[in-house]
This record gives C-alpha cells, sequence and structure tokens, in this order.
C-alpha cells in the first residue's frame, strides 16, 4: 500500500520530518538551505530528496520533479518558515521583505496543490501586534483556496510525552475539498509539579553512558560502550528496543551500543565547582545557565545564532548529577529524537540542530491528526533503511557549501568585535580529518 507523501519546506535537522514519518507519511523532499543542516537531514533520511536551496523561487512544478513524486498527490506540506517582519500602521505584515520565507510558504502549499498543510513558528507570534501577521497568514491561505483551522494552538511538547517545557505555534488547514484536520490533545497532563505524570529528566538521561569516562570523547564524539543503564520506558523507545518504537516509520540499520553525539566538554574547575553549588531547577548565575532537576523537565532547549549574529553557542543546560553541560546526545534526549538519530559532529552545530528543531513526539501528534482527518490509516514500511555516509556529519560549512556546490550562506563577521570570536564551527572541525577526500 502506497502510504501518503510529505514535503518539508524548512527541514533543518529533521525534527518535523522524522515526527511526520514516524506518524506513516513518506517525506518525499525537504528543502533546507544551510548545507550542513541539509548533510545531516541527508544521512538521517537517504529515500528522501534534500534539496540544499532556499525555497525562493523554487516553484512547484520544479519541487515536484526533483522529489520524483511524478502524478502522485502531495497530501501535505509542513515547515516552520522564519519571520523576522511585523507591519506599520498601514503596512501589511507579509509584505516586509523579512517575512518573503512565509510568503513562499503560502505560494508553494498552493503550487503543490496539497490536501493539507501544518506551519509551526514561535510562540510569540500569538502575542500582541504580531497577531496581525498571523491573521493576514490566514487570509493569505484562504484566498489560495485553504480552510484554516482556527483559533491556532500553542502546543507544549511537555503534553506530548517529551521531558521539555517548549512550547510552538502550530497553524493547520486543508484545501477546500478536504475535512479540516483538529489539534491533537495533550496526553499528558499537570506537568507542573515534580510528581506528575510525563517522562522526567532522569527518565531521559539515566541510562546513557557516562561521556567523561571516555577520552576518546575529548577528540571525537562517538564511543563503543558497554556501560548501558537499566532504561526507563522512555528510555525503551529512544534506544528502540522494543519493535513499537518504531512506529510508523522506517526502521534504520544502525549499532546500539555506539554512544554518538557525546562529544565532552572541557570544563574549567571553577566552572565546575559553580555547576555543583548551584540547586537544581534554578540558574547558576556567573554562566546563566539552567541546571536540570531530576524530577523536572528540562527548559527549553535553544539553539544559539550562526556566524552572522556573533556564533554565540547553544545554551545547554547543566546535568543534575554532574557538573558539566549535558551533552548533544542528552539534549536530544531531552527532546525526543531516538538514539539512532544522528547530529554533526561539533557540539556547536549538533546542539544548534536541535535547538532549532520540532521535538518529534510533537510532530508526530501534529501528523497523526492530520492523517485522521484524511482517514488514512497508517501502515508500517516494510524497508529497513542504511543510514547515510558518516561523512556528511563531519564537514565544516564551507567544505559542505562544497559538497552541495552551493554559495556559504552564513557570512562571517569582519569587524573588530566580531573577528575576535573565530567561527566556533571552524574551530571544532579544525580539530577533526577532512572529509572532502572522501567524497572525491
Amino acid at each position: 500500500m502506497t502510504r501518503p507523501v510529505g514535503i518539508d519546506l524548512f527541514g533543518g535537522v529533521g525534527g518535523l520530518s522524522l515526527g511526520f514519518e514516524q506518524a506513516g507519511f513518506d517525506i518525499a523532499a525537504t528543502v533546507e538551505v544551510d548545507p550542513v543542516h541539509a548533510a545531516a537531514h541527508k544521512f538521517n533520511f537517504p529515500y528522501s530528496t534534500t534539496l540544499p536551496r532556499s525555497v525562493v523561487g523554487l516553484s512547484g512544478d520544479e519541487l515536484r520533479r526533483l522529489a520524483n513524486a511524478g502524478s502522485r498527490p502531495v497530501d501535505v506540506v509542513f515547515g516552520g518558515a522564519p519571520c523576522q517582519g511585523f507591519s506599520l500602521i498601514g503596512q501589511r505584515a507579509l509584505d516586509d521583505p523579512r517575512n518573503a520565507l512565509v510568503s513562499e510558504f503560502v505560494r508553494l502549499v498552493a503550487e503543490l496543490d496539497t490536501k493539507f498543510f501544518v506551519f509551526e513558528n514561535v510562540k510569540g507570534l500569538t502575542i500582541g501586534r504580531h497577531r496581525q501577521f498571523l491573521e493576514e497568514l490566514v487570509a493569505a491561505l484562504q484566498d489560495r483556496g485553504y480552510r484554516v483551522r482556527t483559533p491556532w494552538q500553542v502546543l507544549n511538547a511537555a503534553h506530548f510525552g517529551v521531558p521539555q517545557n517548549r512550547e510552538r505555534l502550530f497553524l493547520i488547514g486543508a484545501r477546500s475539498d478536504m475535512p479540516l484536520p483538529e489539534y491533537p490533545r495533550p496526553h499528558v497532563l499537570g506537568t507542573g509539579a515534580d510528581s506528575s505524570p510525563g517522562p522526567r529528566c532522569e527518565d531521559a538521561l539515566d541510562d546513557l553512558p557516562e561521556a567523561e569516562a571516555y577520552s576518546e570523547l575529548l577528540r571525537g564524539d562517538e564511543v563503543q560502550s558497554d556501560a548501558w543503564g537499566s532504561p526507563s520506558p522512555y528510555a525503551e523507545q529512544m534506544r528502540c528496543l522494543e519493535d513499537d518504537a518504531w512506529r510508523y516509520g522506517y526502521r534504520r540499520e544502525w549499532d546500539s551500543n555506539l554512544l554518538t553525539a557525546s562529544a565532552r566538554t572541557a570544563h574549567t574547575a571553577i566552572s565546575r565547582r559553580r555547576f555543583s553549588e548551584t540547586p537544581p531547577g534554578t540558574v547558576e548565575p556567573v554562566s546563566r545557565l539552567f541546571k536540570l532537576s531530576r524530577r523536572g523537565l528540562s527548559n527549553t532547549l535553544r539553539a544559539g545564532t550562526d556566524s552572522a549574529r556573533g556564533a554565540f553557542t547553544s545554551p545547554r543546560p547543566i546535568h543534575y548529577a554532574k557538573p558539566r553541560c549535558v551533552t548533544v546526545r542528552e539534549m536530544a534526549r531531552l527532546h525526543g529524537f531516538p538514539d539512532w538519530f544522528r547530529f554533526h559532529r561539533t557540539k556547536w552545530h549538533g546542539a544548534r540542530q536541535i535547538g532549532n528543531s520540532v521535538p518529534p513526539p510533537l510532530a508526530r501528534a501534529v501528523a497523526a491528526s492530520v492523517l485522521q482527518a484524511a482517514d488514512v490509516r497508517p501502515t508500517h514500511p516494510d524497508a529497513t533503511l542504511s543510514l547515510g555516509d558518516t561523512n556528511l556529519l563531519r564537514m565544516s560549512m564551507s567544505e559542505a557549501s562544497e559538497y552541495w556546490g552551493v554559495p556559504v550562506p552564513i557570512g562571517r563577521r569582519d569587524r573588530k568585535s566580531g573577528a575576535r570570536k573565530r567561527k566556533q564551527e571552524d574551530i571544532e572541525a579544525s580539530l577533526l580529518p577532512s572529509p572532502r577526500r572522501l567524497f572525491a
């Protein structure tokens, strides 16, 4: 039986893509302008077409051709388009050049004649003058022949089985001849107290091997380990120890004893003392990092900034039991990414990829609502997929741009203040063997 088709217009590392795949969709194509993120997406979704470019100027016909979709209908288009500009008196927010990508989302939804769409973004769009932007977006979609489920909703990942407080705006709609999906109902309630149901930080992290026990993780991000602990039900899902952990997604061939995305951080003794003295659930006053609570939820994991805005590293929280920041793999556990899912080898890019993504369990719940409206019963795929070449996870920005044959999209800071901060990804990538010759 043919599975329904989805297209991700702003793919990142693939949080939305994974959630939609797990719900029962095939991801026909993903568009992602950042070549490092595009490479990681290609590694994790080898069956999908990855397009390392902007959606600007990309037609629906071209996207359909590149996705090898043929005459198959596109069932859903989804993505989180960046939007930064807001209207002044007498002006439309969608006309602001900084919101061009949102207009491109609307255009491609219509050109692909998709049955359904899902637009996600930051909670802040629902507040104050920003609401005008949302109202204009709804009107633009309606003008293109789509109905929108209003009022739009802000969904918290913690209400969908993720041990993290993370709120995101979702806007769901359907072509005028299709049923209109409902927003998914939370299935984990009362997450404000430590004793309430749902996975907690300890459920996500306690079974992982301790990264600081391995000297190999000072130079790389992976190591074979036999020190895995007894998993919680949540960790069992992350480790794919049972068949149902794959949901309706494709199984991947992977080494379950390989601890990945776990490069160590060389904290100073002073920092470690401050981390130890910080009470769980509070902010360490010097670093301003949040310290996790064993029986609490993670704070919202954020992405940091790219080099054009200072190359500030993602603020990884402090571990509740160790005087260190969490690893990228521990961030992934707190975000709902299974252990087979890989990220860029550097902490800078890996943390940025997670912080920019939608938690897959939340995306899966939204995708399941779309399937229900379409009256489609999800099916388990027969194929087991090999993951991509690990060199896709090792490239610097310039190497990834060269691999894809595209310009480097993020400008370097050339002012004196910026020159004092070398790009973090170049610093970390310089310590790793270049993959360029391996792709020749």
